[in-house]
């Protein structure tokens, strides 16, 4: 395997003159753009400002679903394609995508008919992509499979299937599939303008933040797949062009799996926002999410608000007979949702639809918005379809829904952590064999080893210490203090793999410490 050299990658963009498509955004859907465009045969280029998969794609609730809620609200249409793509997803990549068993506690007699009745349309919804029966269980079943709930009152159980994933590492396999297929894909790369023809898109200008050289960069369509940022290019195209996006943020809590004390995951169906609430095993932790605050800015840094906190904290206590509290927080992380911007103010952001939206300007700038990461490969297929449309380009059928994403494995064991590598997991320990002590754990409470580091820096263009312990390995979500305690040592690999001196690993720590401290459950 031949290491990925950023610099070359560079050195690519300033040899060819122009594009098939350059897309711009590198989360779920831009990336999963530059993976249908490329596997078409398209010349694809994209371009992300920050890193991959840095904003709303690393920071969802980790479900692959057809959306249960959705259900409730009678949005068919949204469940049955969300439910076709969750088979297509787990079929792909099924080192980094698993069934798993969610518990619906039901404390009436009503509640487990009703839950009963509509998770059997589910699953007949999902027909042969089905992961498995829901079933009324009795309440001695439910109180053996989860023995940290509340006892009082609890009369039965339903159980459904669902799929769940890790989100960042499903990003960097997709950008690794695209890339074999021959797409260009840089980080840190700002767009800060487009080029026209006339008053017709043909390119976007962009700078290297690495280095500061600015670049115009030709090409026959562009696609805005910039999520919660899609307005402001929309507005580098036409100035005072309405708002496409209304964002919302949804906070997760992270603690100690034994909280949970169980490998099902419980769904709390109404929360006193009327929202419902999960509690999911993911890498040995327990995942408590997600709030549903509506926001009139954003940033790539969101930050979770006090009361968001205390919501989820509460909604907890009134479930568990052992109830977590502010000190058992390992990690806290908020995310951005683009939502498509309600006609009326007073419409609720969990009101709004999840649909995605694709819409073609009249200079040609292709834009989608909305959408779920469940569907992010059926977006991306309709995507490129316009584009293609749009730029001229030779009509080719889209071939993502049966192409093996990397690092393709079936036989996983979801216990040993590098099984999210799939494939490259017996690469990542070969490379002990250079240094003994890459083997190694990076901090006693995380399961990352050195040579993860080294992989993630090699072969992933992570480029920072963010990069490698928020999304190439997920040692932030998991626990903020330990991942601040593990920076040094992985600014002193990244260093030597990127040829950095000692000031930048200074640099490289203070600045991760400041992001880090965000995720602090201690923080105020």
């Amino acid at each position: 395997m031949n290491q990925i050299k950023r610099e070359d990658l560079v050195t690519r963009i300033s040899e060819r003159e122009d594009w098939d498509l350059i897309i711009v955004g590198g989360g779920a859907t831009g990336l999963g753009c530059a993976l249908d465009a490329a596997s078409r045969g398209y010349r694809v280029l994209l371009l992300e400002q920050s890193d991959f998969a840095k904003g709303t794609s690393s920071r969802s609730t980790k479900l692959v679903h057809g959306g249960v809620r959705y259900l409730a609200q009678g949005n068919i249409g949204l469940v049955v394609e969300a439910l076709r793509e969750r088979g297509v997803m787990l079929a792909n990549a099924p080192h980094l995508v698993h069934n798993e068993v969610f518990i619906i506690p039901c404390y009436s007699w009503w509640s487990s008919i009703f839950y009963s009745v509509g998770l059997s349309l589910y699953d007949l919804l999902a027909g042969k992509k089905s992961l498995g029966r829901s079933l009324l269980i009795s309440r001695a079943e439910v109180i053996r499979r989860m023995p940290n709930l509340r006892q009082e009152g609890l009369k039965a159980g339903v159980i459904y299937h669902d799929g769940q994933f890790d989100d960042a590492r499903l990003a960097v396999s997709i950008a690794w599939t695209a890339e074999e297929q021959g797409a260009t894909q840089l980080n840190y790369f700002k767009v800060n303008g487009l080029l026209k023809d006339g008053y017709k898109v043909c390119g976007v200008r962009a700078t290297d933040l690495e280095t500061g050289k600015s670049y115009n960069l030709r090409s026959k369509a562009v696609i805005n797949a910039t999520g919660v940022f899609v307005d402001e290019l929309l507005m580098m195209d036409k100035p005072g062009s309405s708002l496409l996006v209304r964002p919302s943020q949804g906070i997760h809590l992270v603690f100690d799996l034994s909280f949970l004390n169980s490998r099902d995951a419980i769904m709390i169906p109404k929360t006193s926002d009327g929202r419902v609430l999960f509690a999911i095993p993911w890498h040995d932790r327990m995942l408590v999410g997600t709030t549903d605050t509506p926001l009139n800015a954003h940033d790539l840094e969101p930050r979770a608000k006090e009361e968001e906190i205390q919501f989820i904290l509460d909604s907890l206590a009134t479930y568990f007979v052992v109830k977590p509290e502010r000190k058992d927080i390992r990690s806290v992380f908020a995310g951005l949702r683009p939502l498509a911007a309600p006609q009326k103010d007073e419409q609720k952001t969990k009101e709004i639809s999840r649909s995605h939206k694709i819409i073609v300007s009249s200079s040609g700038l292709i834009t989608v918005t909305g959408g779920k990461w469940t569907t992010y490969r059926q977006m991306a297929e309709e995507t490129v379809d316009r584009a293609a449309e749009t730029g001229n380009l030779t009509k080719k059928k889209s071939l993502t829904r049966n192409l093996p994403l990397h690092g393709y494995r079936e036989s996983v064991e979801w216990t040993d952590p590098l099984s999210v590598y799939g494939t490259d997991a017996q690469k990542i320990w070969a490379l002990g064999k250079e240094h003994p002590h890459w083997k190694e754990k990076l901090h006693p409470r995380l399961p990352y080893i050195q040579a993860e580091v080294i992989w993630a820096t090699r072969f992933e263009l992570a480029r920072t210490i963010e990069d490698v312990l928020a999304r190439r390995t997920r040692a932030l979500f998991l626990d903020a203090s330990a991942s601040i305690e593990a920076a040094p040592v992985v600014a002193r690999l990244m260093a030597s793999e990127l040829k950095k001196d000692e000031s930048w690993e200074k640099e490289q720590v203070l600045s991760f410490g400041k992001v880090a401290a965000l995720y602090n459950g201690l923080a105020t």
